[in-house]
């Protein structure tokens, strides 16, 4: 890795297609097709375009993709119901169900309900409990795994490595954490209370930001030979903008993800990787 350079998501989520087209046309000489239920509630634009994007590389890979759209006022029973038909369906391998849901539904009820082999974006907190014990028959958070893949395609060194993680949630911070621990890497967690992070940031090899604060992070964050991994998305009049300066930092660095470009090019082909493995597994039951 050379000085400045910029580690996209694109060659990785190339990679990790191939891959996956790999095992989906064995799967077809089979007779076989990997298959997902997609569930949303209401008609938020968000959702909406998160999932024309799904719909999309499903196509493109060849994954049958079944939208189960409902309106708002859709009751928590009656939605249960229908992701528990999902769960019995041997011939739905993945469940995705877009959140946050409306007000007025139980949220931890259902995510509960998908079933963990089925839960390809780590909904059930029984898959998240995998990440903490260190299990690998589980599905780990897609951005988080996306974190870790990138680190690995670009050469990464993380054993024995000192690493910044700037988020503490439960979706990134957290189980990004646990997951460079079983890497081997010694990891600091920063927050919104951490007191001097530039001192802690400045000190690590590898820094991953999640504040959701545009060009919050300028070059005085970083030595010269940091890798830095940018997940911060904020919509600014620039357009779409990640944590990181990234003008300002990319030459500063060793090297550091665009955004858009970077990690979020690998998070939504985590998520159809992992319906890919949930086919296999039941293929193989």
């Amino acid at each position: 890795m050379f000085m400045g350079q910029e580690l996209k998501g694109g060659p990785v989520a190339a990679a990790i297609r191939a891959e996956m087209t790999e095992k989906i046309e064995k799967f077809k000489e089979r007779g076989q097709q990997v298959r997902i239920a997609v569930f949303r509630v209401g008609n938020r634009e968000d959702d909406l375009a998160y999932e024309r994007r799904v719909l999309s590389n499903c196509e493109k890979l060849g994954i049958k993709a079944d939208v189960l759209a409902f309106e708002e006022n859709v009751s928590t029973p009656e939605l249960k119901e229908a992701i528990e038909k999902a769960n019995q369906n041997r011939q739905i391998h993945g469940i995705l169900l877009f959140r946050p849901l409306p007000r007025g539904l139980d949220e931890a009820l259902l995510v509960e309900s998908i079933d963990p082999k089925k839960d390809i974006d780590c909904s059930n907190p029984e898959n998240l409990n995998k990440v903490f014990q260190g299990q690998k028959d589980g599905f780990y958070p897609c951005t988080p795994e996306a974190v870790m893949e990138i680190l690995k395609f670009y050469q990464v060194p993380l054993q024995g490595a000192r690493v910044a993680v700037v988020n503490r949630s439960m979706v990134l911070g957290k189980p990004l954490s646990m997951m460079l621990l079983s890497a081997n890497a010694t990891v600091t967690v920063c927050h919104s209370k951490t007191k001097d992070i530039a001192g802690i940031t400045k000190e690590s090899e590898v820094v991953i930001t999640g504040v959701g604060k545009a060009d919050y992070f300028d070059e005085g964050y970083f030595h010269q030979q940091a890798v830095v991994i940018d997940v911060g998305i904020n919509m600014t009049e620039k357009g779409l903008r990640g944590d990181v300066d990234y003008e300002r930092v990319l030459d500063h660095v060793r090297g550091i993800t665009p955004v858009p470009g970077g990690v979020g090019a690998v998070t939504s082909t985590i998520l159809l990787r992992h319906a890919v493995e949930a086919a296999e597994r039941s293929f193989h039951e």
